[in-house]
């Protein structure tokens, strides 16, 4: 399982590098215990040109992300968007994420979000469907991080959801 995650690590580094088309569909999520602020921060990196096309066929067949003059509508689309695609449960209950907003990266759209009063992490489970009802080769990779554990999945539209545990 390592080694996949590592393969898949060096594959995403990589692509995320060329601006171009590219031949497979990835996302990343990020999800860190803020122990301190007992919160969930999550940063979501998805190419641009890929929920780019999911939010015209969605919302608004004329959107453009990276427009200046319609920053408010393209938030609004990507939080109702990843509200009904992520899917959080922390120790047997389901959170839910405030969208704190977004910014580009290249040819990635950094999306983060937030998820308050989280007293303790000792299970996640999540639940990625993002862009797997367009793409189907859809990976969403996972990275989860409590502390100096750092625990991944990767989800695909037959197994789009996981566990993790850190009460181990």
């Amino acid at each position: 399982m390592k080694k996949i995650l590592c393969i898949a690590a060096v594959l995403l580094i990589t692509l995320s590098s060329f601006t171009g088309l590219h031949k497979f569909y990835v996302s990343v999520t990020q999800i860190e215990y803020n122990q301190e602020q007992k919160s969930l921060q999550i940063i979501s990196r998805i190419f641009i040109d890929d929920v780019e096309e999911v939010l015209r066929k969605r919302y608004d067949e004329n959107i453009e992300l990276v427009s200046k003059t319609e920053e408010a509508k393209i938030d609004q689309y990507l939080s109702t968007y990843l509200s009904q695609k992520l899917t959080i449960n922390v120790n047997g209950e389901e959170v839910h994420f405030n969208f704190i907003g977004k910014e580009y990266d290249n040819d990635l759209v950094l999306c983060y979000l937030e998820v308050e009063n989280v007293l303790s992490l000792e299970t996640i489970s999540v639940s990625n469907q993002a862009l797997m009802d367009f793409f189907e080769e859809q990976q969403n990779i996972i990275h989860v991080k409590k502390g100096k554990k750092r625990k991944s999945l990767i989800l695909e539209k037959e197994k789009d959801k996981g566990m993790l545990k850190f009460s181990e």
